[in-house]
């Protein structure tokens, strides 16, 4: 039983002792009709206690509609004390209830005997725990403020009461009682507002979230204390958020919330107030409990992302209004007409029962099924008392009652939570898991109190949007962090991966599988691994190859057949179809397929796999799981939302790369970067070249896709052309101040170096003084034996004294180049600034030697990489490597602040890794961007982000993908790499239509601003008339293009076939300037001959004139 403090009844006996007191004075006549009255009055008490059961409601509920004066009111008050008083009380209970309003009302009477009963019925004021709900809301309209003082203390200490005495029934009252009790926090009447502070700090005690347990002294002081507001938001943004929030949770804080979004403040505490909302909308279990809390929300919020000037504040509280819309959306769907459900409660529980007992007991049991509590022997325990009046009725007639009553309730719930959700069909398939549990990742909650439910043989595609955790919870089933999954011994699931572990890289395929651990661990033996390995397509001698000459498709055979050694009960597959040409995927899905009693859990973008393969869908969505019985195509009919996570396009992300800076020498964007002249490659492992007299180039304009089935030589092909191996013959020219982007099929292998960096760092520790520490570790620019032994070469240097003029002749030995570099004004060709080794290294003037003799003492790997420095400073687009640039440059590729700045890289998705790539390859400002298998682990939205950014890059692109819905619209040029060594070029015809037309655009500029040259006259004021030149036509730029043309073809007889693109464009240029000369020289001939003629007329007809006038 809930009961008042005992304090209450100390005030009630010193009331009761003046009451005595007044009584005894009031004597005579004229006080006899009150006398009467009083006589009547305890004659209504007295025939109350006497009565039983139904007749004991039916007396009270009588004097309560008869409370209009103020002997009425004393009459049902004292009956109420009688009740209250009676150890038969839960019999009066519905009648308790009733009366509290008509209690509280009275407490602040100016009735002496009014007040006086009021006082002794709430000393004694108590009622069943289950009736609590009912009791809290009449005690919410006695906190009114135009009632008596009183009154509201008087329910604000009930409120108090009731906390210690039914925590659980008040809690779900929360909603409604904290705003009034807040109400109260201001009166002017100092018992009003203690009563309340103290009442409000045991409400908050009732939030049962224990995420917030710390701040609530905070939160209680705030109420009270608004300047307070600032510091509790910063202290509550610093809370990590785990447990499900409630009405009750949100009671606590959403006023502190409301208060922040309504208060002047900085863009900060705003944003954090966006933010905190943000993080509890996600927690919600039911959106029914966020309704009362919608409208106090979500208009600041609105408000927020309409005038925040901050554009990441800006954005923080657009994904909170959004979320909070959803839950707003969702409210709708699983609301219950509970009035309707009271209704038709109480036609089940009425029968034998005054209406007034039904009435209330119906009320009880609403708040029961509110609080989704369907155990039948709670109900059983809250609704027996109220109903058992009459000793005659049978236990068993009121639990039959009670048990209807619990059916309608069980009804309204069951409909209002049904979801899109299918259960599973009863079949007789093995059970592997059936758990509930929540999944987080630092502070980042991915899964919150939800259902994993998987059976034997079943194939699940698992979607979700970016970063929603589908990797996240792969790895947690892996590697046993999913609680309540079965052990591994009860069941044993195998994480398939791709990727070669570093520490057994060195290893051929069988001894790989062999050496691995968890392999160990099950004790497989090497015939064992040789029959899967051949079962899944291997051939004999691939068993012996190493396993780093293995290409993405077959890593992936490896990676499956190492999971099925290991007896696995479950396969968790992310992305299997990366890597893979079309026959390839077909065996992936032949093989899941044909997996009749091993389950299969899978992420993939790739919807022909999970349409083929799966039978089962799991969404994640709002932090839950959503199971769907069917495949893809199928799942997309009942949501056509989810087509969205298979769409290569993108609404709301978009990619931008650098502009590439300009090129010295490239004035064309068809002129060659890289060409690769009869190139073939050769493994030392294998008898045949996997790419033979490959000859192929790229340039600015280039959009090239190489294709071909796995293990063909793509890969090769364009590792040849980056420098990342050296061709066996043939030879590859690449610009020297050309910067190549690459990004490789297992490009992961760089950055999983630097796990504990994040991609902030990562990028400005690899660029750090300049240099691309990634490509020092090309095979291409490692020094071989040779070249190291001829940098040991010394050479003849000569020296001037500058005060004697005597030359010095002294043996040297280069100890690194210094960075500098000039042009040689005689050889036209590049000079290094070079340092000496000792005993010359001190030396105070700049020595500079020729690139020539640089290549002949094996320098020429270290004149590379000065020339690329020199070309990034040289092209005034230099971007200082500090932490806020590199942010904003990841940001342009897809990779926001959070996961940049302040997620290391073991903490990122597949498709996180790939967008860091990316921003690394591209930081440098590439000329050229290769890319190997660039769709791998990328969702539908950043593919098309990446598929933008290409069209608009402009720079040349190459890229290797099996993905024709992903190439075909942005590459029109080929390189076919069937796998016979061959390179089969097609489409390359569109270079010569960009040529053409840049032609065309140069030719269409000259025409259009012609030299307007002044008029000239003859010495007789006649018009000379001559022809207009092109603004371009430089006399000296002719001469000089003359003197280049015959230095480029003496270095093409020498074999330099990489001048053969200037020389062919330098001769146009020669015979386009020649052609203008010839006219200019016309032009001045027919000028000089039209002036002679002129002056001759002249000299003709002022001799005429002359002979005339003597004759005369």
């Amino acid at each position: 039983m809930s009961s008042l403090s005992s304090a209450k009844k100390e005030n009630v006996k010193s009331s009761a002792n003046k009451k005595s007191k007044d009584t005894s004075s009031a004597k005579g006549g004229k006080k006899a009709p009150a006398a009467a009255v009083g006589v009547v009055v305890d004659a209504e008490v007295s025939a109350f206690k006497s009565a039983t059961g139904a007749g004991k409601v039916a007396l009270l509920e009588k004097a309560l509609k008869a409370a209009s004066t103020p002997e009425g009111v004393e009459a049902a008050l004292r009956m109420l004390e009688a009740a209250l008083s009676s150890k038969e009380n839960n019999v009066c209970e519905a009648g308790v209830v009733k009366g509290l309003d008509l209690l509280l009302k009275s407490l602040g009477s100016k009735k002496n005997n009014v007040k006086f009963a009021a006082q002794a019925a709430w000393s004694k004021f108590s009622v069943l725990p289950d009736s609590t709900g009912t009791a809290v809301e009449i005690l919410v309209k006695g906190m009114a403020t135009e009632l008596p003082w009183q009154t509201r203390v008087a329910s604000l200490r009930g409120v108090t009461s009731f906390c210690s005495s039914a925590p659980t029934q008040v809690a779900a009252k929360l909603p409604q009682l904290v705003p009034a009790v807040a109400t109260c926090l201001w009166d002017t009447k100092k018992e009003v507002a203690e009563a309340a502070a103290e009442a409000l700090r045991e409400c908050f005690e009732l939030s049962g979230n224990k995420d917030i347990d710390h701040v609530l002294p905070a939160l209680v002081s705030a109420a009270i204390r608004p300047n307070e507001v600032p510091e509790t938001v910063h202290k509550l943004a610093a809370t990590t958020f785990v447990q499900s929030v409630d009405s009750a949770t949100l009671s606590v804080v959403v006023p502190l919330l409301a208060r922040a979004l309504s208060q002047r403040g900085e863009t900060a505490l705003k944003r954090q107030v966006a933010l905190i909302i943000c993080n509890l909308a996600k927690l919600v279990d039911d959106p029914i409990d966020a309704a009362p809390f919608l409208p106090k929300l979500l208009p600041g919020l609105a408000k927020l992302a309409d005038e925040l000037a901050d554009p990441e504040a800006r954005s923080v509280a657009e994904r909170s209004v959004q979320l909070m819309q959803r839950l707003e959306d969702n409210c709708t769907k699983g609301k219950i007409d509970w009035p309707a459900v009271t209704k038709e409660i109480k036609g089940k529980l009425e029968e034998k029962a005054p209406p007034l007992v039904a009435a209330h007991a119906s009320k009880v049991a609403t708040d029961l099924a509110e609080r989704k509590c369907l155990d039948r022997g709670v109900w059983l325990a809250a609704l027996r008392p109220l109903l058992a009046l009459e000793e005659a009725e049978e236990d068993n007639q009121v639990d039959s009652k009670i048990d209807s009553a619990l059916e309608v309730a069980k009804k309204y719930i069951t409909l209002a939570s049904s979801s899109e959700d299918a259960d599973e069909a009863d079949d007789e398939a093995e059970e592997l898991c059936d758990c509930t549990f929540t999944l987080a990742y630092g502070t980042k909650i991915l899964l919150h109190n939800t259902q994993l439910k998987l059976k034997r043989g079943y194939k699940y595609g698992l979607l979700g949007q970016n970063f929603v955790g589908k990797t996240s919870l792969l790895r947690a089933v892996a590697q046993g962090q999913v609680e309540g999954f079965p052990p591994p011994d009860e069941v044993r699931t195998v994480f398939v991966e791709a990727d070669i572990l570093g520490e057994l890289s060195h290893l051929a395929c069988l001894e790989y599988i062999f050496r691995d651990p968890r392999i160990q661990a099950c004790g497989v033996s090497k015939n064992d691994i040789a029959a899967m390995m051949l079962k899944v397509g291997f051939s004999e001698k691939m068993l012996t190859d190493a396993v780093t000459t293995l290409s993405g498709g077959w890593r992936m055979k490896l990676a499956l057949s190492r999971a099925m050694l290991q007896r696995a009960d479950i396969l968790l597959l992310d992305e299997p179809t990366n890597h893979l040409d079309v026959m390839n995927v077909k065996w992936v899905k032949d093989y899941l397929k044909g997996l009749k009693n091993v389950t299969a859990i899978m992420v993939s973008h790739d919807s022909g796999l999970l349409t083929d393969v799966c039978d089962h869908i799991i969404e994640i969505r709002d932090l839950k799981l959503h199971l769907f019985h069917g495949n893809l195509g199928a799942f997309v009919k009942v949501r056509p939302e989810a087509r969205a996570y298979f769409e290569l396009k993108s609404d709301t992300l978009k990619f931008t790369f650098p502009k590439p800076p300009p090129i010295e020498g490239v004035k064309s964007k068809g002129k060659a970067l890289i060409k690769v002249d009869n190139v073939s490659v050769r493994y030392p492992i294998n008898d045949t070249n996997t790419i033979e007299h490959a000859t192929v180039q790229v340039s600015l304009s280039s959009r090239v896709a190489c294709i071909g089935p796995n293990g063909a030589g793509k890969s090769t092909l364009i590792k040849a052309l980056t420098g990342e191996i050296e061709p066996t013959t043939g030879a590859v020219w690449q610009h020297p101040n050309a910067r190549i982007g690459y990004i490789a099929q297992h490009a992961f292998h760089h950055i999983e170096q630097h796990l504990t960096k994040t991609p902030n760092e990562y990028i400005r520790w690899r660029y750090a003084g300049g240099d691309d520490k990634e490509a020092v570790a090309k095979a291409s620019m490692k020094l071989t034996e040779e070249e190291i032994k001829l940098q040991k070469q010394t050479i003849e240097w000569s020296t001037t004294n500058p005060e004697t003029g005597e030359i010095k002749k002294s043996k040297r030995v280069i100890a690194r180049l210094t960075g500098e570099r000039k042009t040689n004004k005689s050889s036209k060709e590049h000079d290094y600034e070079v340092q000496w080794k000792a005993p010359f290294e001190a030396d105070d003037h700049k020595a500079f030697v020729g690139l020539k003799k640089l290549v002949k003492l094996g320098w020429a790997k270290a004149c590379k990489k000065v020339d690329v420095r020199v070309a990034q400073a040289a092209s005034g687009m230099f971007r200082p490597l500090t932490s806020t640039n590199v942010e904003i440059h990841l940001k342009n590729v897809g990779l926001e602040a959070e996961f940049s700045t302040h997620s290391r890289l073991s903490a990122l998705s597949g498709g996180q890794k790939v967008k860091v790539v990316i921003g690394a390859a591209t930081w440098m400002q590439p000329h050229m961007l290769i890319l190997d298998e660039p769709t791998n682990y990328l969702d539908r939205d950043s593919l098309g982000a990446l598929s933008a950014a290409i069209k608009d890059f402009e720079g040349g692109v190459l890229m290797i993908s099996h993905n024709a819905e992903f190439f075909s619209d942005i590459a029109p040029e080929v390189w076919e790499v069937p796998g016979d060594g061959k390179v089969y070029v097609s489409g390359a015809e569109w270079m010569e239509a960009v040529k053409k037309r840049e032609l065309e655009e140069a030719k269409a500029k000259k025409k259009s601003i012609p030299q307007q040259e002044e008029d000239k006259f003859d010495s007789l004021g006649n018009k000379i008339e001559s022809k207009a030149l092109a603004s371009d036509f430089d006399r000296d730029a002719l001469k000089r293009a003359q003197k280049k043309l015959k230095d480029l073809q003496a270095r093409l007889k020498k074999g330099d076939a990489s001048v053969e693109d200037e020389i062919f464009e330098l001769e146009e240029q020669i015979a386009e300037g020649e052609k203008a000369m010839k006219k200019e020289k016309e032009a001045a001939k027919a000028e000089k001959a039209a002036l002679k003629e002129q002056e001759k007329a002249a000299k003709k007809s002022s001799g005429g004139a002359a002979t005339g006038d003597k004759k005369k």
